[in-house]
């Protein structure tokens, strides 16, 4: 019923189309893999294969050609939901979340360099920081990626990053390309997850 909702909603958008549903996670797998499309959405509980699993797997094979995957959840602070995250998941949705939201999250998704959800990520994130010390990041990171990092947890685009440390937008895009590849994150949730984690940033911190 979710799924048929969730499609007969983004199919009636002039600007989307569906390319597939799957009923388990296997299902989902083989059918990406064969359309290859721009935006997911993965439920995080599914038989045989759950959305976690499923993440991994289609990120794994499909590399660069891999879509953006939003997971799909009844409850936002779920652990399914940092663990997809952690996978690789760009962000979440909730199954309650109305229509207009629902578009406008896969619009977002499918075109934008900001943190979806930044405060739910952040908390997320926060929850499940291991307090390690962040000698380790730090040393990694020029003293610019460091910033434009430390604005990254606060889910700024790269446009509001360039505006504050008043710099160009491609030289933010390249300060971020490079802040994810020393991190071997895959994106910018990946990132915010790693500096809670590794203590680069702490709860409350912007």
């Amino acid at each position: 019923m979710v799924r048929s909702a969730l499609s007969a909603i983004l199919g009636a958008e002039d600007d989307m189309e569906i390319v597939g549903e799957a009923a388990t996670g296997a299902e989902a797998v083989s059918v990406v893999r064969a359309q290859l499309p721009d935006v997911v959405l993965m439920d995080v509980r599914m038989p045989d294969i759950d959305g976690i699993r499923a993440t991994e797997q289609l990120l794994g094979a499909l590399g660069e050609k891999a879509p953006r995957i939003v997971v799909v959840t009844t409850f936002e602070n779920d652990s399914y939901v940092y663990d997809a995250l952690r996978a690789g998941a760009h962000g979440f949705l909730l199954k309650r979340a109305a229509a207009e939201d629902l578009v406008h999250t896969v619009r977002l998704v499918a075109r934008s360099d900001s943190l979806l959800f930044p405060t739910a990520v952040r908390t997320l994130a926060a929850v499940h920081a291991r307090g390690r010390s962040s000698a380790a990041m730090r040393a990694r990171l020029t003293d610019r990626e460091a910033e434009v990092l430390r604005l990254m947890t606060g889910g700024l685009t790269n446009t509001e990053i360039a505006a504050d440390l008043g710099v160009g937008h491609a030289t933010v895009k390249t300060h971020v390309a490079s802040v994810l590849a020393k991190l071997g994150a895959r994106d910018r949730t990946q990132a915010v997850i790693a500096a809670y984690e590794q203590g680069f940033v702490t709860p409350g911190e912007r």
